[in-house]
């Protein structure tokens, strides 16, 4: 894998269904993928249950993989999600070490328990997405300048004069930016740049 879902490896390991929340910022992530039943979400949802959920807790806490099984469950999440086919679960987690930025993956079958292979198989894939989600290292501090100058609201004319350059200089910053983001616009860009930190 390259920093994409391998849907058809995920569909095989847990066919009951995923959640995948990346790089998980101050309280968002940066990208994620909920593949699991609608009307679990929708309960999910309307009762609240992310504060009492144990494999978010657990992966908020840890880095690795474990099964739901191995927790405890005192608000009962477990058992809601039995009854709309979330029967043998895991949870997979990861963080950097500099940012703690954290990924975290839910992962659901109806059939059996994850072998140990599976689980590794899960984390591995965790892992890899969340290198793949990755900011580009390739910004330079004037790009990063500009991106900033762009979030909070300054136009073109405004950020040459406060940096002293040309306004042809500062759409070759942008350009160079979007490029490097995979972003289409200069406000894209920003928040992209703003989501991963970098300003």
């Amino acid at each position: 894998m390259t920093g994409r879902i391998d849907t058809d490896l995920l569909e095989r390991l847990s066919p009951a269904g995923h959640y995948i929340a990346l790089r998980i910022g101050f309280a968002f992530p940066l990208e994620e993928y909920n593949h699991l039943p609608k009307n679990w979400i929708d309960l999910y949802t309307v009762e609240r249950m992310l504060p009492d959920d144990p494999a978010m807790r657990w992966g908020h806490a840890n880095r690795g993989v474990t099964r739901w099984s191995a927790l405890e469950d005192p608000k009962g999440v477990f058992a809601e999600a039995w009854k709309h086919g979330l029967r043998y679960g895991a949870v997979a987690a990861h963080a950097d070490e500099g940012t703690g930025l954290r990924s975290i993956g839910l992962f659901a079958r109806v059939d059996r328990e994850f072998s140990d292979r599976e689980l590794g198989l899960l984390h591995e894939i965790l892992v890899t997405l969340h290198a793949g989600a990755a900011p580009p290292s390739n910004l330079t501090q004037a790009e990063i300048e500009v991106l900033r100058m762009v979030k909070d609201g300054y136009r073109l004319k405004q950020i040459a004069h406060a940096l002293g350059v040309t306004e042809g200089a500062i759409k070759q910053r942008l350009k160079n930016a979007r490029t490097k983001l995979g972003a289409n616009t200069a406000t894209q860009a920003a928040t992209l740049a703003s989501g991963f930190g970098l300003i």
